[in-house]
């Protein structure tokens, strides 16, 4: 497997994640970045995910990863900044942060590759692609149930 492979793969670890998600969440591409091996791919969430309702997303990912036989490798369960850090079974590893204003964030790093050229994801944000802005904005956009209880 080369770097652009294992971008595709990353990308398609984060493709199946966010389709679990129901209701829908709005995401972002965040940045793609290279080592001398390894690639990692990043989705940041741009729907509101308020403090009451960060234990249920948390849940719906938990669920979904160990279902797919995912290895759990840390839960942090602070609660304004939780996380779950696993791994798939063939080496990938996936993160989910939770940041400030509830943004989550989603990251998945490959596992050392052969070394190749690494194109932008193919797969389209299903929001604003905020294309050149580093960083991202907060999450600003409300779910009737994600936001709940969000000011």
């Amino acid at each position: 497997m080369n770097m652009q492979e294992a971008a595709d793969h990353a990308d398609s670890i984060l493709d199946a994640v966010l389709k679990e998600i129901q209701p829908e969440v709005q995401w972002a591409h965040g940045p793609t970045t290279t080592g001398s091996c390894d690639v990692t791919r990043r989705r940041t969430v741009m729907t509101i995910v308020s403090a009451e309702r960060r234990g249920s997303f948390l849940g719906v990912v938990d669920r979904f990863w160990r279902k797919g036989g995912y290895r759990i490798k840390a839960i942090n369960n602070d609660v304004d900044v939780p996380a779950i850090f696993a791994q798939t079974k063939d080496g990938f590893g996936v993160t989910l942060s939770i940041g400030g204003k509830g943004q989550a964030f989603f990251e998945v790093d490959s596992p050392c590759v052969e070394e190749s050229e690494v194109a932008e994801s193919s797969t389209p944000p299903n929001g604003p692609a905020y294309e050149d802005v580093y960083p991202l904005p907060r999450p600003n956009v409300h779910s009737d149930f994600w936001s709940a209880g969000a000011s």
